[in-house]
């Protein structure tokens, strides 16, 4: 005869899905008590405040580091007091008075002459208004007069020279030297200057300028001014 058995009363039915839940559980627990940690009581810091203590601490007592007061000033030196006698005599100082009285006669001034200082003018020979004129170069008009001027001292300074002088001196080749000079307000050949090879070239050539003839002087806006004048003198010394 075989027993009978209720299947809900089976056991064995739902046997894996209790190992699987008893497995989980058993993880869980091992996993906690691993993960567990504990503190000693006298590492545990609450953070709370003895007021007791606070009571009584004491507050130092800072001193207060007076200033003296600075020395008083010295007294001031007392005055000097001149003692006059009664018989010297003072003279005292009158202000006369600078206010006029109606009756007091007014003094006419007379008219005082200024004088007018004529100023040393000087204006280039290439740009003047009426040029210096040369003895024989009156007539044309001013580039005439110009050019004739140029020609005239040219000459004369070439048949006053003596080129005789740089080959006894020793030099040859091309010689070149220059000569500034001024024509005056009355025509006359003043503050000649020369630069040549040898001193004495520019002695002979200062001597030829200072014999040029007087000119009449030139003239800037109707009055007669300083004309500064340049001279090349060149000449080619023969071997």
């Amino acid at each position: 005869m075989e027993p009978k058995k209720n299947p809900k009363a089976d056991v064995s039915r739902n046997g894996s899905v209790y190992f699987a839940v008893g497995l989980a559980l058993m993880l869980l627990v091992t996993y906690s008590t691993i993960n567990y940690k504990t503190y000693d009581k006298s590492d545990i810091d609450i953070g709370l405040v003895n007021m007791d203590e606070l009571d009584d601490e004491e507050v130092p007592i800072t001193e207060q580091i007076q200033t003296p007061p600075p020395p008083p000033p010295p007294p001031a030196a007392p005055e000097v007091i001149e003692v006059v006698e009664d018989e010297e005599e003072i003279e005292e100082t009158v202000i006369e008075s600078t206010e006029t009285d109606e009756s007091e006669e007014i003094v006419e001034i007379e008219e005082v002459e200024v004088e007018e200082v004529e100023e040393d003018i000087e204006v280039p020979f290439s740009v003047i208004e009426n040029v210096p004129i040369f003895p024989g170069c009156e007539k044309g008009n001013n580039d005439a007069k110009r050019k004739c001027m140029s020609e005239k001292i040219t000459k004369f300074v070439q048949k006053k020279f003596n080129t005789d002088l740089a080959g006894d001196l020793g030099l040859s080749g091309r010689q070149r030297i220059s000569v500034i000079f001024k024509i005056d307000k009355t025509g006359k050949v003043v503050g000649v200057r020369s630069r040549a090879p040898h001193p004495r070239l520019e002695k002979e050539a200062a001597r030829v300028v200072n014999l040029l003839p007087k000119m009449k002087p030139g003239k800037q806006r109707g009055k007669a001014v300083i004309v500064p004048y340049s001279l090349p003198i060149v000449f080619q010394v023969q071997d």
